[in-house]
């Protein structure tokens, strides 16, 4: 039996499970059976996006992997060179004809790409592919304020959520309050710093404090914070342990030697006013 982890509340109604699986940078070959590592370790939640190519992979583990569809998420992501209507409803019908399912429960603008200019037109094209009863959520991946600001102007539809780069080296947490505001949850990518906290002394101890693993305690911190989280792995052991969640909390002295390490040049990955690149 699955473990009955912790479901957060979207602003729309719907509900997705806390702690997800991330497939950034899992190659193709083996996505199939990392995922269905996965399904079997207890996760219910599955990540993946266009410009992961590896989609394929993901329908072939969920279809096989013997859990019903209905106690599965499954997100994607819309590809960075398809924001214009025509190229996003292809883009769209290519992810679901590659994972095989009938609904997507949730469906992210991977990218702001500023330099095309065309994100309001790649949201309102998901607005109409939710009224259409394909997906059921609509969200975004990192998009600083103004473009939230842009989004929701013009349509009036809030994102779900805001999937961005966050790790205890680089905890934005001046969007926290804009987030809050708006009822966006904050969806953390890279949480593990892509290893890079692991061998942190801070997090070390709080790890041994609990009995666990640096990689657990940054899991749980994330957790305890609110926020939904996607580690990934491609070690079957790992991807045990990172789910093995539900049997400690961080104290509250935890939490803030934690918050201790952000660093505002912590960032690994590329800004959103720099993801002009295409995939």
């Amino acid at each position: 039996m699955a473990v009955q982890q912790p479901r957060v509340t979207l602003n729309d109604g719907t509900s997705i499970p806390q702690l997800g699986f991330g497939v950034w940078q899992v190659p193709p070959d083996v996505t199939q059976r990392v995922v269905g590592e996965a399904i079997a370790a207890g996760y219910r939640s599955i990540d993946t996006a266009e410009g992961y190519d590896n989609e394929q992979g993901v329908g072939d583990a969920i279809r096989e992997a013997g859990v019903a569809r209905a106690d599965l998420y499954i997100t994607s992501k819309l590809r960075n060179g398809s924001h214009v209507r025509d190229k996003a409803l292809k883009a769209f019908d290519e992810t679901m004809d590659k994972l095989k399912i009938d609904q997507l429960d949730l469906f992210l603008i991977h990218w702001p790409v500023p330099a095309q200019n065309n994100y309001v037109e790649a949201w309102k094209t998901l607005v109409e592919l939710q009224k259409s009863g394909r997906i059921k959520s609509i969200g975004v991946s990192n998009f600083d304020q103004n473009h939230l600001e842009e989004i929701i102007e013009a349509t009036g539809v809030v994102p779900v959520v805001n999937q961005i780069e966050l790790h205890p080296f680089y905890q934005q947490r001046d969007k926290v309050e804009f987030h809050q505001k708006h009822k966006i949850i904050i969806e953390s990518w890279s949480p593990l710093g892509q290893g890079s906290a692991l061998s942190n002394p801070v997090i070390t101890r709080v790890a041994e404090k609990h009995g666990k693993t640096p990689a657990q305690a940054i899991i749980r911190w994330h957790l305890d914070e609110g926020r939904i989280v996607i580690p990934k792995s491609v070690t079957k052991s790992r991807i045990v342990e990172n789910f093995d969640m539900f049997n400690f909390k961080l104290d509250s002295d935890d939490i803030a030697q934690l918050a201790k390490l952000d660093d505002a040049n912590g960032k690994i990955g590329p800004k959103p006013v720099d993801g002009n690149f295409l995939f």
